[in-house]
């Protein structure tokens, strides 16, 4: 996975479907699953929030922008509405009816879907300034 935008929602979308295939032996993914979705649509209105927030003391502070150097609001606000809109249609939908939106989730097993959780896990912005804290 090379960490683009895509790849992360394939991510995020086959680990869901790990989790709703297994619901059956363990009643717990239930909560797991609701768990994933409403933090990553937490993380993604927090980041916007401080995308827009640095972007503007950014403006303030230099008096000139680069424009080609920082995304624009737009672009943040763009980014965000559309991983907000695809973790929507994830909590729209019916568990009776995620079995048909399957993409790839007859290739995750367990090992997968723990690998899969410790990559999204890395991402987190706790998780990369670890060796900050550690350090410190």
């Amino acid at each position: 996975v090379s960490g683009g935008e895509d790849e992360i929602q394939q991510l995020q979308k086959a680990l869901l479907d790990y989790l709703d295939e297994n619901t059956e032996t363990d009643a717990s993914l239930v909560f797991s699953r609701k768990f994933y979705v409403a933090q990553w649509f937490r993380d993604t209105t927090m980041e916007t929030e401080k995308a827009i927030k640095s972007q503007k003391d950014e403006d303030s502070s230099e008096g000139t922008h680069h424009a080609k150097d920082v995304e624009t609001t737009g672009q943040i606000m763009h980014r965000a509405e559309s991983r907000k809109k695809f973790l929507r249609s994830i909590i729209k939908t019916a568990p009776s009816q995620f079995s048909t939106l399957k993409m790839n989730s007859d290739t995750v097993d367990y090992e997968d879907a723990c690998l899969i959780v410790r990559y999204l896990a890395s991402m987190r912005p706790f998780a990369q300034s670890f060796d900050i804290y550690l350090t410190q």
